[in-house]
């Protein structure tokens, strides 16, 4: 599933085709994805200006003066920016036509799984933070809010593992199975250890970790997903960098002790028992 780092790539890609340009079409190839297409998107949004694009957590926000367009990618789904024109495959479900300063684009999304999402939230119905998909969201990690003491603070009487806490999206979002696996081993914290008994000082090498190792993912243009790509057509390439995650059994970067596998919740969780304890 795209993560944090693979939306905000995603973000950052398709942004200059969106941003201060007006909808010319809008193309829905069948009822919905996860959940049923707004029956009056079009109305809603041809000859339309994008205001400004932004991301709360996994979702991709697109902006204009009278409601904002909310885009999740599912498991398996992407955008892309394409030429008009450009023919549809099988899994092209949806398109949002501008009209650009080079001539129209086509920000076309993908979705073989059809677990992603297109919805619209009217400015009438109140603050876009209040949306059913949007309110009981945790902090963004990349921003001001987020801090060890706030991960303390809340933790207090958590008696899940870490890993399950920190995957919640409660408490911070976007930090989605592999960066989680990441962070914990950079910042030395055994995925098994219960939040509440993790002390602040180990909060603030935590929370310093995630934004290092997502920032860092950002920058290299996210993880290669086994479905992801950027709106450029490009793939991510962080999982070079990875310390622990989907490296069972290969010895750890730092001591070289094997890396561990084991399952919690759904979710497989790579660590290293020297490293995090």
């Amino acid at each position: 599933m795209p993560e944090l780092p693979e939306v905000e790539v995603t973000r950052r890609g398709v942004a200059p085709y969106l941003e201060g340009h007006a909808v010319q079409a809008v193309v829905m190839r069948r009822a919905g994805l996860r959940w049923p297409f707004p029956p009056d998107l079009e109305r809603q949004l041809v000859g339309r200006t994008i205001v400004q694009t932004g991301r709360r957590g996994k979702y991709l926000l697109i902006g204009f003066e009278h409601g904002t367009l909310i885009i999740h990618l599912g498991m398996s789904g992407h955008l892309r920016v394409l030429a008009p024109g450009t023919p549809a495959q099988k899994h092209d479900h949806f398109d949002l036509e501008v009209d650009g300063v080079q001539g129209r684009r086509v920000l076309r999304m993908t979705d073989p799984r059809r677990f992603g999402a297109v919805l619209w939230h009217d400015a009438a119905s109140g603050a876009l933070g209040n949306h059913i998909l949007l309110r009981g969201l945790g902090a963004e990690p990349l921003e001001g809010q987020f801090s060890g003491q706030l991960l303390y603070r809340r933790t207090r009487t958590r008696g899940a593992a870490i890993k399950q806490v920190l995957l919640a999206g409660d408490l911070v979002v976007g930090v989605g199975n592999i960066y989680c696996s990441e962070s914990l081993f950079r910042a030395g914290i055994n995925p098994k250890t219960p939040a509440r008994r993790i002390g602040p000082a180990r909060y603030d090498k935590l929370a310093q970790a995630i934004r290092e190792i997502l920032a860092a993912a950002i920058v290299q243009g996210g993880s290669t997903l086994r479905d992801f790509i950027g709106a450029d057509g490009q793939s991510g390439y962080f999982q070079q960098t990875y310390f622990v995650y989907d490296r069972a059994g290969v010895p750890c970067r730092v001591c070289g002790a094997a890396v561990r596998q084991i399952r919690q919740g759904q979710r497989s969780t790579f660590y290293c028992i020297n490293c995090q304890h």
